[in-house]
């Protein structure tokens, strides 16, 4: 496109060029708009969703996979059961305002905000943006920002107008069902970046849901890798979120 404009304002003089310009951006803005417009149509609608999932985390200290029971209501709650060997190890419930987590190993809990979840995956999350991540959706909502749209071989790339701003967002679509194939979010004075990938979908029922979901995190030198593997997934059922702090636990305090 930007070649045949090249021709087109050499052939003419300026006001026309200025013209050709002017609908150039025209073209790219209604391109952006039904790339961003698709990608929110092909969403997954559901109201709950239960799940087991197979989950490795691996940072310099450790690594460590656990079966996960896996349960959401949307817009309201994400509950996890981790076990291993049966065994059960720790539990979570995290809900629009707060995060809560114990694990029976070390006999730890946390009770508080979202602080604990953007330690982890190195960026600022909130309910929203966690949910998001999980069911292969743009993290932020890309109808509340101007976007600049590039097109190639893998998909629909996504990249904010406003250059200026602190977190620095890059966005991948995949071409045929405008669903996320990878996010990425940097702050680069705080040197913490996220990279969120997608390999794999599923189909369930008629609906496009993520079967695989790899994180790499980093902050500063830190770095913690994250792997879901989704291995049965269902919508709207009746769901519980059974979830109690056990007596004598130490509260993880966040630095």
């Amino acid at each position: 496109m930007q070649k045949k404009l090249i021709v087109i304002i050499s052939a003419v003089m300026l006001l026309a060029a200025c013209s050709g310009k002017k609908k150039v951006l025209e073209i790219e803005d209604a391109a952006t708009s039904k790339v961003v417009s698709e990608h929110y149509r092909n969403e997954l609608y559901f109201k709950t969703l239960n799940s087991r999932l197979r989950l490795k985390y691996q940072d310099e200290e450790r690594t460590q996979s656990v079966t996960v029971s896996f349960r959401m209501k949307k817009d309201s709650a994400i509950w996890m059961s981790a076990q291993l060997l049966g065994i059960p190890l720790a539990k979570a419930l995290i809900t629009k305002d707060r995060v809560s987590y114990y694990e029976k190993i070390g006999k730890t809990y946390f009770d508080g905000d979202f602080s604990l979840v953007s330690k982890w995956l190195g960026t600022p999350l909130d309910y929203d943006k966690l949910q998001n991540l999980l069911i292969g959706q743009s993290i932020y909502d890309l109808r509340t920002d101007k976007y600049k749209l590039t097109e190639s071989t893998q998909g629909y790339q996504l990249e904010p107008v406003n250059t200026m701003e602190a977190i620095k967002k890059l966005f991948l679509l995949d071409a045929g069902s405008y669903k996320a194939l990878a996010q990425q979010l940097s702050q680069e004075k705080e040197n913490r970046s996220v990279t969120v990938t997608y390999p794999k979908y599923q189909t369930v029922g008629n609906q496009r849901m993520p079967e695989e979901i790899k994180i790499n995190a980093n902050d500063g030198p830190k770095n913690t890798q994250i792997e879901i593997n989704y291995r049965t997934v269902s919508f709207d059922e009746q769901v519980s979120f059974p979830f109690e702090i056990p007596s004598g636990y130490d509260e993880i305090e966040i630095e």
